[in-house]
């Protein structure tokens, strides 16, 4: 009996066997799995800083005269191996803002901080799951025996498994405010804004001091995080943490404590309020966050005030977490949508594409033009940021992958014995197309694997 090998396998047995298979094997392994790097041409020269002597010429022959950078991209169902390097700096970099660390004053970590989940309103009722006590609870217990204006029963007695296709699927799709719904996605992010306006406006009034009285003596800093529920909306987590005037290097002033925090943030939800566009056209909506909050304390060990305090590394793990993903774990799809007629033959449940469909229709309007919907119809309607901070949170996310580029390049240094040596770089690198050929996207995805297996 013969085996035929699989044309990748082949292909990687004969680059094996060929000359430079060390250096082209390097070029991949060291992008660490990526599954879709970018090719670059070009060269680059390093100079002595001081004589200015060429000591080493650096090409791009390893992959086919290119060389390859990892992509990038934060997304774990676009390259799980780029977002598990993206969420491992976020991580760092929530964390260095809860207990210090990377150019952040320890000091943080007895700074008043909390970890608040700002939801989105109801649009209409879908089935969900309810636990308690370990014990799954009736979807939606209706004794009455209603149904809506079109007939279907406006109560579920079912106990939805956790891979209940039905699960964030309304009730009754034409009752649901599916417009209401992609508005509310296009608003998300100046919902945000409008808070953290009125959060800085109603610590002041608590503390008994003017807008530019607070200014002087405290700032607000936060990191969040905007995650997709089964519905597909989005909801955000966030740490919120209150420092002295000029952020974390400066100490907040006697007031300024945890229960403040986690009293001011429900009262500031409970009023901010927009008017949405077209009001004229399908009727005014004026959009707001949901009514079930969550704002808790953070301690370092997760003991201290507050009813259910949360400690750093727990918070830290959190957003990290739900910074890699997207509307692909509500059901959407990864891609944006260029015609109408891709969306008959996208993969997504009946819920998801009238959201989809309800972005199309609504951004080929000229009253919402501005709001981009057609744009972010892939995305349900969200066009913000999955991930941001303040200004002076902490460390950004650029001086990460700095340092950890400087680090490499110290490494590299060393092993070419220069590390004693003054040196700059002088190079010129262009795009040249991104990818693997069938052999390197074998190795690639060992790779991948042989890291998986290590983090499980």
């Amino acid at each position: 009996m013969t085996t035929t090998l699989p044309e990748s396998a082949a292909a990687l047995v004969a680059r094996a066997s060929a000359p430079g298979f060390a250096a082209w094997r390097r070029n991949i392994v060291r992008l660490g799995g990526c599954t879709n790097p970018i090719h670059l041409v070009g060269g680059a020269t390093t100079f002595d800083a001081t004589t200015g002597e060429a000591l080493l010429s650096h090409g791009a022959d390893t992959y086919g005269g290119r060389l390859l950078t990892a992509c990038g991209n934060r997304r774990a169902t676009v390259c799980p191996a780029c977002s598990g390097l993206y969420r491992a700096d976020t991580y760092q970099l929530v964390r260095a803002g809860l207990v210090g660390g990377k150019n952040v004053t320890e000091a943080v970590s007895g700074y008043p901080r909390v970890f608040a989940t700002l939801t989105a309103p109801g649009f209409g009722p879908v089935h969900t799951r309810h636990e308690h006590d370990g014990r799954v609870r009736a979807c939606r217990p209706r004794r009455d025996g209603k149904s809506c204006p079109h007939g279907v029963p406006i109560g579920c007695h079912e106990r939805h498994s956790v891979d209940d296709p039905r699960l964030g699927e309304p009730l009754c799709p034409r009752c649901y405010d599916y417009a209401g719904a992609m508005l509310w996605q296009a608003y998300a992010g100046r919902l945000w804004h409008r808070f953290g306006l009125e959060l800085r406006r109603e610590v002041a009034r608590r503390a008994g001091l003017s807008r530019s009285e607070f200014g002087e003596v405290a700032r607000l800093s936060y990191a969040k995080v905007a995650e997709y529920q089964r519905r597909g909306l989005v909801h955000f987590h966030a740490v919120i943490r209150l420092d002295g005037p000029d952020g974390p290097d400066s100490s907040p002033p006697s007031w300024a404590t945890a229960p403040l925090l986690v009293d001011s943030v429900p009262a500031v939800v409970g009023r901010v309020r927009l008017a949405a566009l077209g009001a004229d056209v399908i009727g005014p909506r004026v959009l707001r966050f949901g009514t079930q909050i969550d704002v808790r304390s953070v301690t370092p060990y997760g003991r201290g005030s507050g009813a259910r305090p949360a400690s750093a590394a727990a918070v830290a793990g959190y957003i990290a977490k739900y910074a890699t993903k997207g509307a692909e774990s509500a059901g959407a799809v990864d891609g944006r949508i260029h015609d109408a007629r891709e969306m008959v033959m996208l993969p997504v449940r009946a819920h998801v594409l009238r959201m989809i469909g309800t972005c199309w229709w609504l951004g080929g309007l000229p009253e919402f033009a501005s709001l981009g919907l057609r744009r972010w119809a892939h995305m349900l309607g969200y066009g913000g940021h999955f991930s941001s901070k303040s200004r002076c949170y902490s460390t950004t996310l650029t001086a990460l992958r700095q340092a950890r580029a400087d680090h490499r390049a110290e490494q590299q240094r060393a092993f070419l014995g220069l590390a004693d040596r003054p040196t700059v770089t002088v190079g010129e690198w262009r795009y040249a197309g991104r990818g693997y050929s069938p052999e390197a996207a074998l190795l690639a995805a060992s790779v991948r694997e042989g890291g998986a297996s290590h983090g499980a």
